[in-house]
């Protein structure tokens, strides 16, 4: 997709695809429990990762990326990972799963091109595990913190609440349930 000048923050795609990514699969799937793992991840109920998003900028340019398994996962990763037909779905066909997903897709990208960040990081958090979910967070720079879920903040920034009590804004990591 292309930026236009009157776009929000592009950072702010990750948490549209996702939405978007997270209601496609509710539209093929309606009864297998899902959840989104910040900023992007959709996890099936018992923590497996069933779709990931990637976003890659090159200047005006946002290459969007999303994985979503279908009818197979890869087999001995070090994360646990599951398809839409191994938790009990009847997916569509490939190419009719990738027009549910534009669909959605395009659907979001308008709400966010229209009114901002806001409505998508609500919308995000409603589809999101609940607060006070434990998570650990590594950090870029190799550290690692852990805490609990303590919600989004307007930019899409994690909080994390840390054993002391202080909320630790994240804004870049990997992020694991635990």
């Amino acid at each position: 997709m292309r930026l236009r000048d009157t776009d929000s923050s592009p950072a702010g795609l990750a948490f549209v695809t996702a939405v978007a990514a997270y209601d496609a699969i509710r539209q093929m799937a309606r009864q297998v429990p899902i959840i989104l793992k910040w900023p992007n991840d959709i996890l099936a109920h018992d923590g497996s990762k069933l779709c990931g998003i990637l976003l890659e900028r090159a200047s005006d340019a946002v290459i969007v990326g999303i994985g979503l398994n279908l009818v197979w996962h890869p087999q001995n990763l070090d994360r646990k990972v599951s398809d839409l037909r191994t938790l009990g779905a009847t997916p569509p066909d490939a190419q009719t799963a990738v027009e549910i997903v534009a669909e959605a897709f395009a659907r979001y990208l308008n709400i966010w091109r229209q009114s901002g960040l806001g409505n998508i990081v609500r919308h995000w958090e409603a589809c999101a595990h609940p607060r006070g979910t434990a998570l650990s967070a590594k950090l870029p720079d190799g550290t690692e913190v852990y805490g609990l879920y303590a919600g989004l903040n307007d930019e899409g920034a994690l909080q994390l609440r840390l054993a002391d009590g202080a909320i630790r804004a994240i804004h870049a990591a990997d992020v694991f349930l635990i």
